[in-house]
């Protein structure tokens, strides 16, 4: 197990980080039609530059949240290039 984790560091980072913020955009739609507390929007930008570009691609699509604004699709589409450099240039 712990060799797995070992060898494919980068891949399980990876997963987490995409899970994690398709996860927040879906909660963050959620509170936004209970008119509730907020994930900030840093947070979910940090995320998608940290490698979680497809997971807030996704997001974005399935729970239709921050489609309007442009900069979450560049960030996002950013952290997608930032994955790509992980898994083929620092294996």
């Amino acid at each position: 197990m712990f060799d797995f984790l070992k060898n494919h560091l980068i891949t399980v980072y990876l997963i987490v980080v995409n899970l994690s913020l398709f996860a927040l955009m879906g909660l963050d739609k959620l509170k936004a039609k209970m008119n509730s507390w907020r994930i900030s929007e840093k947070t979910l930008l940090l995320l998608g530059l940290a490698g979680g570009g497809i997971g807030g691609l996704l997001g974005q699509r399935i729970f239709h949240h921050k489609t309007q604004k442009y900069y979450f699709t560049i960030c996002f589409l950013v952290g997608i290039v930032i994955s790509l450099f992980l898994l083929f240039y620092l294996r």
